[in-house]
């Protein structure tokens, strides 16, 4: 049944309930971003100068250090102060000299935690629906928040770290699904990118909670009590209903009618039919159905969209780093800043753009301007003046965010309800598959930077021919199975599709016995075609030899 244009108006659709619902969705992005971005503070690298021994470095302190003897390193080093969080990881924990590999491996555990969160809670959702998703990453994370705080060891605070990191994926996962599910074609972005600038306001809201924190420890403990506030989420059921659009695509339907009739109730419609309908789809009492991303095993079209659609978010995270390590060389929290307002202008620019000229033809717009920034940057970076390699820097990663939260949403219109949240967070997790590339580099002290960025931009380059096999979802409705999925076909490449024109042939009146678009009757149409010329051919030689 076609959920958007029959069900769905029955409940009101996207009225006055349906919009608070969808609202209150996207508080909890403030919380979750408050979570992720936290990482580059606890683990910033404060300067610091060794005084003697195997590390090198001057006898003096840097101007207001904070002098800490360490035995990893033979003398004293200084740590200037810093202007977020005086005290971090780094600097409780010495992890400095001998012990500098283990920021960037840290690093990397973190972004891997939150790789096979997004796969794991991917699964629950589809297997468990999205609410029950949420409670299951809330309940993991609410304590292992409060854990960090209390980390007596490096490896305590590693390991902690990778499950709440997995937590906070699933929150973030099981919101994004379920806040898409419940908007009409016309304003799913709009909604999603409403979203998008919420997650942004966490991170430039990161700097000042840092400060009035001063330490990582208590940043850690506001950010847990902020994840409390999402109990009210799991306690009132009306803040987060279940999606129906998932419990009619797994044949839940008393569920799905149970859900129907709260948003009915809530937007203010009175059905009386009590959704009598839904249960002439199916015969009998039918079981539920449930699926997995291994269900893409037998499609021909939808594990190719998503592949293309995962390989691009890849490369648009995984080419980031090349633009940032550019704006390093400002120094202070000029950085930090340039990235967050750099991407708060590729919200914008998705905003105004893609539903005017289509999801394809947007995404393959920045994946070409990011290609194009990056390529740049390797041939000419020697040659240009700092201001201008700057300003291609920020451009890159303004075009590099965009590809990714375009092929994120993207892949969330191509792939069906019944596997949205395990394909999403597949897709998700490359995403964090690609941030974890640099500190990799670096973990092997910064020796593969140059083949980084080679290796990405030409990614980019096949990304682009790629894109051009993907269908166009603007003001379509949602697939929810996967023979609606199999139905997205890729448009044409040009905008007005033209008759090909065969030189030297004559375009005559058609014949009424040929139809060339009718491929069935083809082959009759020919033989039909060929007995009416001979029969015509012997006329005229009778008429000749009369």
């Amino acid at each position: 049944m076609d959920f958007d244009g029959k069900v769905w108006p029955l409940a009101g659709g996207f009225g006055r309930y349906t919009r608070l619902v969808a609202a209150a969705s996207w508080l909890p992005n403030v919380c979750v971003s408050l979570g992720f971005f936290s990482e580059f503070l606890y683990t910033s690298s404060p300067e610091s100068q060794c005084q003697g021994g195997p590390c090198g470095g001057d006898n003096s302190s840097s101007p207001g250090a904070t002098l800490i003897n360490s035995s990893t390193c033979p003398g004293a080093w200084g740590v200037q102060a810093q202007s977020w969080l005086h005290g971090t990881i780094v600097t409780q924990w010495h992890l400095v000299c001998e012990n500098g590999w283990k920021v960037p491996l840290e690093q990397i555990c973190y972004l891997i935690g939150w790789l096979w969160g997004y796969i794991i809670f991917g699964l629950v959702c589809d297997r468990f629906g999205r609410r029950n998703g949420f409670i299951s990453a809330l309940v993991v994370a609410l304590p292992l928040g409060v854990a960090l705080c209390f980390s007596p060891g490096y490896l305590s605070f590693m390991a902690i770290r990778i499950v709440f990191g997995a937590a906070l994926s699933g929150i973030f996962l099981s919101f994004y699904i379920a806040r898409l599910e419940l908007c009409p074609p016309g304003l799913r972005l709009m909604i999603t990118m409403i979203g998008g600038f919420f997650w942004l306001g966490g991170e430039l809201l990161l700097p000042g909670v840092a400060v009035l924190c001063s330490d990582w420890k208590v940043l850690q403990g506001a950010i847990s009590g902020a994840l409390l506030l999402l109990s009210g989420y799991w306690c009132c059921h009306l803040l987060f209903p279940e999606s129906p659009r998932w419990l009619l695509a797994t044949r839940q339907l008393n569920r799905c009618k149970a859900e129907l009739c709260l948003f009915s109730r809530a937007n203010g419609i009175d059905t009386g039919e009590d959704f009598a309908e839904i249960d002439s789809l199916w015969r009998g009492f039918p079981r539920p159905r449930y699926y997995s991303f291994c269900s893409l095993v037998g499609t021909r079209l939808i594990w190719r969209n998503a592949l293309i659609l995962g390989f691009t978010t890849f490369i648009g995270s995984g080419i980031r780093p090349c633009f940032a390590r550019n704006l390093m060389a400002l120094g202070g929290s000029t950085p930090y800043f340039l990235q967050a307002g750099s991407e708060v202008l590729a919200c914008i620019s998705l905003c105004i753009t893609v539903n005017h000229w289509g999801r394809r033809a947007v995404l393959l717009l920045f994946t070409i301007l990011t290609g194009f920034c990056s390529l740049l940057l390797l041939a000419l970076t020697q040659y240009l003046f700092t201001a201008v390699s700057i300003a291609i820097s920020v451009l890159g990663s303004l075009s590099s965010h965009a590809v990714v939260m375009l092929s994120v949403f993207y892949a969330s219109e191509v792939l069906p309800t019944v596997i949205r949240g395990s394909g999403l967070g597949i897709i998700l997790g490359l995403s964090m598959l690609g941030r974890a590339s640099f500190p990799m580099i670096v973990l092997q002290q910064r020796s593969g930077f140059f083949l980084h960025h080679v290796v990405f931009s030409s990614f980019c380059i096949l990304s682009v021919l790629s894109l051009l096999l993907l269908p166009e979802t603007k003001r379509k409705a949602l697939p929810d199975t996967l023979r609606q999925g199999e139905g997205l076909r890729r448009p044409p490449l040009l905008l007005q599709a033209t008759q090909d024109a065969v030189p030297l042939l004559s375009h005559g009146k058609p014949r009424a016995d040929y139809n060339p678009d009718s491929y069935a009757q083809l082959a009759s149409s020919t033989k039909k075609m060929i007995r009416s010329n001979s029969t015509h051919g012997q006329d005229n030689k009778a008429l000749t030899n009369d």
